[in-house]
């Protein structure tokens, strides 16, 4: 391990750690956030590649801080956007910060309410946490708060460019303002991200009240070899254009790991039930597997853990589920089909492949129909081809879209009104305009129209106010906060659960109209409905 200014900042325990995982020296982003994260002055946005290091930049020197001052706390906080996520670096720091001696505790829905008991009776070292899990927090434990975050010295905000300019993200940068409000001092926040168009954009996001005070510290993308196709059939006799994409996948992919990107749920379901026919008419053992939101637990983990196995090749055909930091493995490949939504969606796709000095492999595949002239002037126009290659090429050319500019999002203020009622049992007007608007993060919206809306709650019976001017939960509005969907700053659909013989394989939208003998694909296989049960709000397979 060769030694440089970064490395000789850190502990002697992580410095070891750094020894025994063979590592040559520090990555330069790693080494570059070394100096001014243990600093704990300033707020950071670590800007690097998919597998560059960025963890390990932001956890190095947090670790070492953690070990040089213990405290009974939580003292670094990571939130994510996925549970699946936490899950995967939960692992990986427990690596790092638990050989060393720093506690890691997980907390989000899938996690055992000891577990959760257990950190609260005594709460150390980091916190992994969704912001859903962190709004439950506030509406459930608000008075716990204060002893579970006295000492936090660091917030890391990982994948943040998923956050910027969504209601989820207005929530996340609510909440982290709330935990100020609590522990009355203001704590350094580190986001951490691979895909980041316009950087101010990106700080205002981080720190809303003082973006200029943000330092980005962006690792070198360097010289990376790429290998690219683009695929476009139309259908030949009665083989579709479907039929020889799958066709194509199937011969140059098999053998290997891989990742290929639907266009959506159906879609993933679609090719993924093609090649594992493929495989069956080849008289060869599956290698395709789905992965996306909808499927079980059970079932993602299963193909995440199959992912990460490298003695035998596996190739999952997913949605975003794996666009973002859950570790892969080696994948030796990525392909898309159809249009990717963004060229910063593509990019961090294309990150999932070319580790370890191989090239990066991309495949993008456009299925389009035979034309003629009578054919429609939007089908002669071969919109999604030209999308594709416009991607591609604005991709070579190293640019990507800037995050959206920020919208009021008052349905979130909504939600963070009742949460901070609910925290506190109970606000009076100005305190919520104070804390929410003046101090926090809808600093656009004034006393009058925040008046308005208030009242605009009263009239819903969202809340009331009691004879001492202060406001509480009305009945609607406990009705909402006790509903586990009130956590989320999105909409969910309604769902059918998807069973056989016994066993949950996921679910899917119920405004799909399901009839039982119909057949359905999901889980990469095909199956025939032998019941709907409406009011259970299940189908069995």
């Amino acid at each position: 391990m060769s030694s440089s200014a970064g490395y000789e900042r850190l502990h002697r325990l992580v410095q070891r750690w750094c020894w025994d995982q063979g590592w040559r020296g520090l990555r330069e982003v790693q080494e570059a956030a070394v100096e001014p994260v243990l600093a704990g002055e300033r707020d950071l946005i670590l800007a690097a590649a998919t597998a560059a290091g960025k963890t390990e930049a932001a956890f190095l020197p947090i670790t070492s801080a953690l070990l040089d001052e213990p405290a009974d706390s939580v003292q670094a906080l990571y939130v994510s956007p996925l549970k699946a996520l936490i899950n995967d670096q939960h692992r990986r720091l427990e690596e790092l910060c638990g050989d060393v001696g720093v506690p890691v505790h997980r907390w989000h829905g899938d996690v055992g309410s000891h577990k959760k008991q257990a950190l609260l009776e005594d709460p150390r070292g980091v916190l992994l946490i969704t912001p859903e899990s962190l709004e439950a927090l506030f509406v459930l434990r608000g008075r716990a708060l204060p002893r579970l975050f006295g000492h936090l010295r660091y917030v890391v905000i990982d994948e943040m460019h998923s956050f910027l300019g969504s209601e989820r993200g207005r929530q996340l940068q609510s909440l982290l303002h709330r935990i100020e409000l609590v522990i009355r001092r203001r704590v350094p926040r580190i986001g951490l991200s691979a895909t980041l168009g316009d950087m101010f954009l990106a700080r205002d996001f981080l720190r809303p009240d003082d973006p200029e005070r943000v330092q980005v510290i962006e690792g070198d993308a360097g010289d990376h070899e790429l290998l690219l196709q683009v695929r476009a059939a139309v259908q030949v006799g009665e083989a579709s254009a479907e039929d020889q994409t799958a066709q194509h996948l199937f011969s140059v992919l098999r053998g290997q790991s891989n990742l290929v990107f639907g266009s959506s749920r159906r879609s993933v379901e679609d090719y993924a039930a093609r090649l594992r026919d493929l495989c069956v008419d080849a008289k060869l053992p599956n290698e395709f597997f789905p992965h996306h939101g909808s499927l079980a637990k059970s079932l993602r983990e299963e193909v995440e853990a199959a992912l990460q196995n490298s003695e035998s090749p596996r190739t999952v055909v997913c949605t975003s589920t794996l666009e973002m930091g859950i570790d892969v493995g080696d994948i030796t490949s990525v392909a898309q089909i159809g249009p990717p939504p963004s060229v910063a969606s593509l990019r961090q796709r294309l990150g999932r492949s070319g580790r370890r000095g191989s090239p990066s492999i991309l495949r993008l595949y456009a299925a389009e129909r035979l034309l003629d002239e009578a054919s429609a002037i939007q089908d002669r126009l071969r919109e999604e081809l030209v999308q594709a290659i416009a991607c591609c090429e604005l991709l070579l050319e190293g640019w990507c879209e800037p995050p959206p500019a920020e919208a009021l999002h008052l349905s979130t203020l909504v939600q963070q009104v009742l949460s901070v009622i609910a925290q506190h049992s109970g606000a009076r007007a100005d305190q919520l305009h104070s804390a929410l608007c003046a101090a926090g993060v809808w600093s656009e919206v004034n006393a009058t129209l925040f008046a308005r809306l208030l009242r605009a709650l009263a009239g819903r019976d969202l809340i009331t106010q009691d004879a001492q001017g202060t406001l509480l939960t009305g009945l609607a509005g406990e009705r909402l906060i006790e509903d586990y969907h009130f956590y989320a700053a999105f909409k969910t659909s309604e769902e059918y659960r998807i069973l056989a013989d016994g066993r949950e394989l996921g679910t899917i939208p119920v405004h799909v109209a399901i009839q039982i003998g119909a057949g359905i694909i999901f889980g990469g296989r095909r199956w025939r409905v032998v019941e709907v049960d409406e009011e259970r709000g299940e189908i069995r397979v």
